[in-house]
């Protein structure tokens, strides 16, 4: 029947019983198959990880500013890393550093949720926050 239409005959689902055929222009499919693929993978969106940096003496202003940065990233879906770094003798208190972080947690809360805890990494402290869903 196939050959009488001019197209091909295509074996749709091999594993039923009895094996499922269609009646195809086969290059055809295969082309609308790649252009449907192609126009898929144009629409996914891969999510980034951006990273603001801040320091113990941040000020206030200036959190503030970054804060805003970080809430453009979480709206865009991306993920947002805080990296505070520790310079010189600051590193001796660690327990500033999470607070400053805890407080930038608390500002985002209602649009963020934390992916990674605060943890250190030498002369660096680093939390990942991630969209919520």
């Amino acid at each position: 029947m196939a050959a009488e239409v001019g197209q091909d005959l295509v074996e749709v689902s091999p594993t039923a019983h009895p094996p499922v055929c269609k009646i195809m222009d086969y290059g055809k499919h295969l082309y609308k198959q790649k252009k449907q693929d192609q126009a898929q993978k144009k629409a996914q969106k891969q999510t980034e990880v951006k990273v603001i940096r801040i320091g113990i003496r941040t000020e206030e202003h200036d959190l503030n500013v970054k804060i805003k940065r970080a809430e453009k990233f979480l709206n865009a879906r991306n993920l947002v890393k805080i990296s505070l770094i520790f310079k010189g003798r600051e590193a001796a208190h660690p327990e500033l550093g999470y607070d400053k972080l805890k407080k930038f947690q608390e500002s985002l809360e209602e649009i963020a949720d934390v992916d990674t805890p605060p943890k250190r990494q030498g002369n660096n402290l680093m939390m990942i926050l991630a969209p919520k869903k």
